[in-house]
């Protein structure tokens, strides 16, 4: 099969295209015939020797790529959910090596669901990852419900333009930062209130909130504390931020805070995939990158400006 493979970490000159052994499905496991892959912050990181580097273990060259979408080719033995044929998407064996930037891919059924019918296969490597941390933020740590006030940061991203709808399609009432020229956007997806952060602080415009999304860190985790209730919660993701966020939770004595790191769950596929198919969550692909191009990817992300996900198409 044909791999982008990463020789060493460091810049996307250390991307090469090789042909490789195409992997087997253990138990438990199925062939996935890739179609797409979603592109995350979190593989340019990982590329550079950051976020999971030291915690995937490498015998040789690293196949980067954690969501991806595509139809199982192959059951592993004791495999009883999915069969030969059928269109399948999920964020696989994260925290660990994904290996989705491949044409082949053996993953554990227990990280996959269905394809919905009404989304490519594009999109559906796009609505992997983001809309996984989102949902494990909002339902699994916030246990949000109708009523709520949620402040989500970066809603024209990744993570937060998932994060609206969902926490829309709970019942809340949703404020979202975002840059101008996005407002718009995110207001289309349900925000109720869109802040401009480069022209307005947020904790000079929101009231009281009941939970807090924040994909930033830093100075903006600092902030968001303020905004919060008595009885608020705080969601910090980026991980490299993480340090800070825990010191400045303890000195302010603030005990509803909690750092993130999403893990791969086919049931939790299966909540993102019912939104999906009912057009209560939909996902937006900024721009589709050819297999050879994963390189141009990785570098546009690191550019910024991406509303919503860039996706690399297979074939």
């Amino acid at each position: 099969m044909r791999a982008m493979i990463l020789e060493r970490f460091g810049g996307t000159e250390q991307f090469s295209v090789a042909s490789i052994p195409a992997p087997v499905p253990a138990r438990g496991e199925v062939l996935v015939t890739i179609k797409a892959a979603g592109v995350n912050r979190i593989d340019l990181r990982t590329r550079r020797g950051e976020g999971l580097a030291g915690s995937v273990e490498r015998s040789g060259p690293m196949i980067l790529g954690w969501d991806l979408a595509g139809v199982v080719s192959k059951t592993g033995e004791g495999v009883e959910e999915f069969r030969i044929g059928d269109a399948v998407f999920g964020t696989v064996n994260f925290p660990g090596p994904g290996s989705a930037y491949a044409e082949f891919a053996a993953v554990p059924a227990a990280h996959l669901a269905l394809k919905p019918q009404n989304i490519s296969f594009e999109e559906a490597a796009a609505a992997a990852q983001s809309p996984l941390t989102a949902w494990q933020a909002l339902v699994g740590t916030g246990r949000l419900g109708a009523g709520a006030r949620v402040l989500i940061h970066g809603g024209a991203g990744g993570v937060g333009h998932h994060a609206v709808q969902i926490a829309k399609s709970l019942g809340c009432y949703v404020i979202s930062t975002a840059s101008g020229e996005d407002a718009e956007f995110v207001r289309s997806l349900g925000a109720d209130e869109v802040i401009d952060f480069r022209t307005e602080r947020f904790e000079e415009r929101t009231e009281r909130v009941d939970f807090v999304l924040d994909t930033i860190g830093g100075e903006n985790f600092v902030r968001s504390l303020r905004v919060l209730g008595s009885d608020g919660r705080i969601v910090l993701l980026p991980s490299d931020r993480k340090a800070e966020a825990d010191e400045a939770a303890a000195t302010q004595g603030f005990r509803n805070y909690r750092h993130l790191l999403m893990h791969s769950s086919g049931e939790d596929m299966y909540r993102i995939a019912d939104l999906l198919a009912r057009d209560r969550l939909r996902v937006h692909v900024d721009r589709v990158y050819p297999f050879d191009e994963i390189a141009r990817a990785h570098e546009r992300l690191e550019r910024g400006g991406v509303r919503g996900k860039l996706v690399i198409a297979m074939t």
